[in-house]
C-alpha cells in the first residue's frame, strides 16, 4: 500500500504537478505574450519555447460523459494537460501551433465555444444554484445558460471596449462576486418565521449575531422558545435563513432580480470599485428569465456603443456620470439607488449586543 501523503497545512497545493511540462520548464522566465485572435494566447519564453492557450467556455454543472469528451479532446491536441477556471471555462495549453486550428475546430464541434479573451464579455461566473446551494432564490446555472445563449456573440467575438466580466449569485450573500455586471437575487419581505420548529433546529444565539442590522432578538411564542424579526429594521438581505431553515425568506411571489453595475477586482488603469444597483424587482421568472437578459443586453449595448477603448465598465460610467448612464440606458431611476444609508449609528446602536 502506497504511503499517505502528508497534508498541507497552509498555502495553496504546488500547481507544478499537473502543468503543462513546457510551462514547468520555462515557469517564471517568459518573455512576452501576445493575443493572435478571440481565446487564444500565445506566450513565448526566454529559452524560445512557445505556448498557444485555447480557452473555451463550458457549463459550471458537468456529466461524467462531458468531462470525458474534454478530456478526450485534451489527450488529442494538448498532450493530456488541461486547467478549469474560476469562471468556468477549460484552457487547453498547446505546444505545437499545427495543433491550434484543429483544437479550435474540435471545440466549436463538440459545442465548446471559444473565446472570453481579451475585450470580449468573459463567462459569466456564478454560484452554485438550486443544485447544491441550500439557500439559494433562483437557480445561478440557469440564469448563466440563458443569458450567455443571448451573449453568444459578444463571447466569441472581442468587439467590446474592455473585458466585460459578469456574475451571477443566487442569495444576497453575492458569492459571485464584484463584477461589470452582477445578477443578484433581491429579496423584498422579511423571512417567515415557522416557530414549531426554531428550536430544535435554530441555534438561536447565532441567528441573532448573524444578523446585519440587529433586527433578529429571541422570543417566546406558544410557549416555545423561537424568534422575531423587527420588520422595521429588516433589510431582507437573507443571513438569517442559512443557519436557521425555519426563517423561510425565499418566495416565489416576493423573491425579485436586481443587476449591479461597476464592480472591479482589478487595480489596472483605476483602482477596484464596488458594484452598485442600477435595476431592482425583475422577475425571477425561471427557465429562461427574458427580462433579465433584456436589461444586461440594454446595458451592454449602450456601453459597447459610447465607452472609449479600454474603458471598463466603471471608468465609463465614472466619466459620463451616473444620470447619463440612466438616461443613456433608459433605465428608471428611482430614490432605491440613491446611496443614503446611515442607519450605521441609528439603527445598530439600538442593540443590546452591538455599541459604537
Amino acid at each position: 500500500m502506497a504511503e499517505m501523503r502528508q497534508p498541507i497545512e497552509s498555502g495553496a497545493p504546488d500547481p507544478k504537478p499537473y502543468m503543462h511540462p513546457t510551462m514547468v520548464k520555462n515557469y517564471g522566465k517568459w518573455v512576452y505574450h501576445s493575443h493572435p485572435k478571440p481565446g487564444v494566447l500565445y506566450h513565448r519564453a526566454e529559452s524560445g519555447d512557445q505556448v498557444w492557450t485555447v480557452k473555451a467556455g463550458t457549463q459550471r454543472q458537468m456529466d461524467v460523459y462531458t468531462i470525458r469528451k474534454l478530456a478526450d479532446i485534451a489527450d488529442q491536441f494538448a498532450d493530456g494537460f488541461v486547467r478549469f477556471t474560476t469562471r468556468s471555462n477549460i484552457e487547453y495549453m498547446v505546444t505545437d501551433e499545427k495543433k491550434v486550428e484543429p483544437l479550435i475546430k474540435a471545440l466549436f464541434d463538440n459545442g465548446f465555444p471559444v473565446g472570453g479573451t481579451a475585450n470580449s464579455v468573459s463567462m459569466i461566473a456564478h454560484t452554485q444554484g438550486w443544485l447544491h446551494c441550500d439557500i439559494p432564490g433562483t437557480d445561478a446555472s440557469g440564469v448563466v445558460k440563458a443569458l450567455m445563449d443571448d451573449l453568444y456573440h459578444e463571447f466569441i467575438n472581442c468587439e467590446m471596449p474592455n473585458r466585460v466580466k459578469l456574475s451571477t449569485s443566487c442569495c444576497e450573500i453575492n458569492c459571485g462576486g464584484q463584477a461589470d455586471i452582477a445578477i443578484i437575487v433581491q429579496h423584498t419581505k422579511p423571512p417567515k418565521i415557522n416557530h414549531d420548529l426554531v428550536a430544535n433546529v435554530c441555534e438561536r444565539p447565532t441567528v441573532v449575531a448573524r444578523c446585519p442590522v440587529a433586527a433578529i432578538r429571541p422570543a417566546l411564542v406558544n410557549g416555545k422558545p423561537s424568534l422575531e424579526v423587527d420588520e422595521k429594521k429588516c433589510i431582507c438581505c437573507g443571513a438569517c435563513y442559512p443557519p436557521c431553515p425555519p426563517m423561510q425568506i425565499n418566495d416565489p411571489e416576493h423573491s425579485k432580480i436586481a443587476i449591479w453595475v461597476g464592480g472591479k477586482n482589478s487595480n489596472a488603469r483605476s483602482r477596484p470599485t464596488f458594484h452598485k444597483l442600477v435595476a431592482a424587482g425583475l422577475p425571477n421568472t425561471a427557465p429562461r428569465w427574458p427580462e433579465v437578459g433584456e436589461v444586461v443586453k440594454k446595458i451592454l449595448s449602450v456601453y459597447k456603443g459610447d465607452a472609449h477603448p479600454w474603458e471598463r465598465m466603471a471608468d465609463w460610467i465614472d466619466r459620463i456620470g451616473w444620470p447619463q448612464f440612466f438616461e443613456k440606458t433608459g433605465l428608471p431611476f428611482t430614490k432605491y439607488h440613491i446611496d443614503d444609508w446611515k442607519g450605521h449609528r441609528a439603527t445598530l446602536n439600538q442593540s443590546a449586543h452591538i455599541r459604537f
